[in-house]
């Protein structure tokens, strides 16, 4: 068994996707024998939260979480947490996972013969989503140099030619590296996944009779495409909304409020604001169709592998996503899930209404995605 020393420059816990991700995996690492020390950046509230109660897992013997305080700018944060974490290396001879590009570069710049093993994660090609996030969030004014791309380009082919291991999250994004910077051995192509437990218990199906209900869970970015979700229920007043997340220091949650006031649909859509990850399946369970519907674009083509889709499997609800080419990866359409048009509200509408008129074919649809959802569980990943 390994020794495996996490990485990751983040406050911990963090009521964001990357979070439950980082904390998932090192949780189902350590449940089949390694030992894993997680290293962060300390809980910025008080008091400190448990990250296993805060992600609803339990304790396990091999995972340790252990906090780097670092003080100063965001500069020097940074940097002493880099030379912290590279230090921790330096003393064990753990494998170092992470999936921050700027660390695992870092630690490639270390001679070879005192160079720890890395295995780097990738969630996207840095420079495609240095340049094209700050459009997607509305930001186009925070749009990168051409010289922080240029470096960030660097930064992907050292790794991608020097890391131990590398993994990537859609067969897509290890596809479009390759084509960059040419083939290389030991890359796994592994999505993201669903707890263990979730799939073993059994979600009652709504109320016979009841109105039908459209849930979507996970942040409320734009590109997300939430506002194309409320748009679609406009179009279809037979069918209920419910939009769980939406994290209160963020614009989003206010922004997609006022859309489904401005469309006259307040008293037919529930928003639930940020609940703790551990309760998002029993409110999930109110919902008799499930929606992930992501807009076009490069990081929602190639890069997504989203924790929803995977929770949405394990939940036996129809589902019905956007038509792209990392969501074909696990769903097909017409078996698995209803697919459509991405960025459309009337194709997502449609899609809803047909479910909501034939339940069998929605419990078919929910069915056939439940039996889908064992070979996306956590430890399956690990």
């Amino acid at each position: 068994m390994a020794t495996v020393l996490y990485v990751a420059d983040t406050r911990f816990p963090i009521e964001r996707a990357n979070g439950a991700q980082t904390m998932a995996t090192c949780h189902a690492l350590a449940q089949r024998g390694h030992d894993v020390t997680l290293v962060v950046r300390p809980d910025t509230t008080s008091p400190a939260r448990d990250p296993f109660a805060f992600y609803g897992l339990t304790p396990a013997p091999r995972l340790t979480v252990k906090p780097l305080a670092v003080a100063g700018t965001a500069a020097t944060r940074r940097a002493a947490f880099l030379l912290s974490a590279a230090a921790l290396a330096a003393r064990t001879d753990a494998v170092v996972y992470t999936r921050d590009l700027g660390l695992a570069s870092f630690l490639l710049q270390i001679p070879a013969f005192r160079r720890p093993r890395l295995v780097y994660e990738s969630h996207g090609v840095a420079d495609v989503v240095s340049a094209e996030m700050p459009a997607l969030l509305g930001r186009p004014d925070l749009a990168p140099s051409a010289a922080k791309r240029h470096r960030l380009a660097r930064r992907e082919r050292r790794v991608w030619t020097h890391a131990c291991g590398y993994v990537t999250i859609t067969r897509a994004l290890a596809d479009e590296l390759t084509s960059r910077f040419g083939p290389r051995e030991r890359v796994v192509v592994a999505p993201d996944g669903v707890a263990d437990a979730l799939i073993d218990r059994t979600w009652p199906a709504p109320p016979a009779g009841a109105r039908p209900i459209a849930g979507y869970a996970g942040h409320l970015y734009p590109w997300k495409g939430v506002d194309v979700l409320v748009r679609a229920l406009a179009l279809a007043p037979e069918i209920d909304g419910l939009i769980i997340g939406g994290h209160p220091q963020e614009a989003d949650l206010a922004r997609v409020e006022a859309l489904a006031t401005q469309l006259g649909l307040r008293d037919r859509v529930t928003f639930t604001g940020l609940i703790p990850p551990s309760d998002v399946p029993a409110r999930l369970a109110d919902a008799s169709m499930l929606v992930l519907p992501n807009t076009a674009s490069a990081i929602s083509d190639r890069y997504t592998s989203p924790l929803k889709l995977f929770e949405y499997l394990a939940m036996g609800r129809a589902i019905v996503a956007s038509d792209l080419p990392s969501i074909r990866e696990v769903l097909t359409d017409g078996v698995t899930a209803s697919l459509v048009r991405p960025g459309d509200p009337a194709a997502l509408a449609a899609a809803l209404r047909t479910l909501a008129a034939d339940p069998a074919r929605a419990s078919a649809l929910g069915s056939a995605a439940r039996r889908l959802a064992p070979r996306y569980t956590w430890s399956a990943r690990a």
